[in-house]
């Protein structure tokens, strides 16, 4: 259920950094902006979603905000690790992929719902998981002794769980990953928006091992900062121009499948004991037309939570990423048995570590 739709339409006026200005030329374009979080309270079994507009905050300034509302004290938000400095070479490498003509890839017909306004409601078709502890810590650690990311892992099992439904199951599957810019970026405001991006373009052969080199190769490129002072580009555009370019999939330096976003592990030693921060939560970016699907997620107090959502123009049939997010859970727990089995420690003391 939607209890909570948090209209933060004054925030906008506060300063309109260059990020800010092109989700509002979207929203301009009749698209949703709206990014979807929601929490399992201890004792529901359902979430409640919230929505903040992606002019005022990024992901984690989103759950920061939520958070800070409901009393939690969060003095330091998650910096940026990653060593790449900016550079202009790596901007100039980047700037032609904005103007290459890009190919959307091409879904099997899906189940359809009702018709609905995108601009005026938060995407109907939506599906969560909430992964226990155990399994939580067991992702996590399947991923230290593999030597990848749990973004990289969680991606390989996504990628792998949408790929049946295009129609060419050998495509090479292209996502959005957003990156945290904090610590290198300065806004106003720490939950303001601070994030750029890479594009990682996933083969059907490729392991989880490939697909976390390709996302560390498009870092230690500088790809991230090429795209920030994309954004920046913005000083120098009227407002036509920004909705031009959105319109003809340009204002992107690759059309994507969709875009996932990981917003980290926090609160793990349990130090947040105000009863409206506990429990399960959700989390996924917004959807657009020239990036339809949304996959989010976020791990709190050793719990993490996974959501999927479609644009409109794709279904508005929950049925589509509730089949999807089956997939992905079913793939996430097999590798998860496979890495353990293989290390000698598929017994029921290994997954309760």
């Amino acid at each position: 259920m939607i209890s909570n739709l948090v209209d933060n339409s004054h925030m906008a006026q506060e300063s309109i950094d260059p990020i800010s200005s092109w989700f509002l030329a979207g929203e301009e374009l009749g698209e949703y902006i709206g990014i979807r979080f929601g929490r399992i309270a201890p004792g529901a079994d359902q979430p409640e979603w919230i929505f903040l507009r992606h002019s005022d905050f990024d992901g984690i300034g989103g759950f920061a905000e939520i958070l800070r509302r409901n009393g939690a004290v969060l003095p330091r938000l998650p910096q940026i690790k990653h060593p790449a400095a900016p550079t202009l070479g790596s901007f100039l490498r980047t700037w032609p992929t904005y103007l290459k003509a890009h190919r959307p890839l091409q879904w099997v017909p899906l189940e359809q719902g009702p018709k609905v306004d995108a601009a005026a409601v938060p995407p109907p078709a939506v599906a969560w998981h909430a992964f226990d502890e155990t399994t939580t810590v067991n992702i996590r650690r399947v991923c230290r002794k593999s030597s990848v990311t749990v973004n990289s892992f969680l991606l390989k099992n996504l990628t792998k769980a949408v790929r049946p439904y295009l129609q060419d199951q050998s495509s090479i599957v292209p996502w959005m990953i957003p990156v945290n810019m904090r610590g290198r970026v300065t806004r106003e405001r720490d939950t303001a928006n601070h994030s750029s991006y890479v594009g990682v373009r996933v083969k059907s052969y490729e392991t989880v091992h490939d697909v976390h080199r390709n996302i560390y190769a498009a870092m230690a490129s500088g790809e991230h900062w090429a795209n920030w002072y994309a954004y920046q580009s913005k000083r120098f555009m009227t407002g036509g121009m920004q909705r031009f370019l959105i319109r003809s999939g340009k204002c992107i330096s690759q059309w994507n499948v969709g875009g996932f976003s990981n917003l980290g592990d926090w609160d793990p030693e349990k130090e947040i004991t105000q009863p409206d921060c506990l429990g399960t939560y959700f989390f996924t970016p917004p959807v657009l037309r020239m990036q339809l699907l949304g996959a989010g997620c976020v791990t709190f107090q050793r719990r993490m939570g996974l959501c999927l959502q479609v644009h409109p123009d794709l279904t508005t049939s929950p049925r589509v990423p509730e089949a999807w997010m089956r997939n992905w859970v079913k793939e996430i727990e097999m590798d998860i048995l496979s890495i353990l089995t293989e290390e000698g420690a598929a017994s029921p003391s290994a997954w309760a570590a």
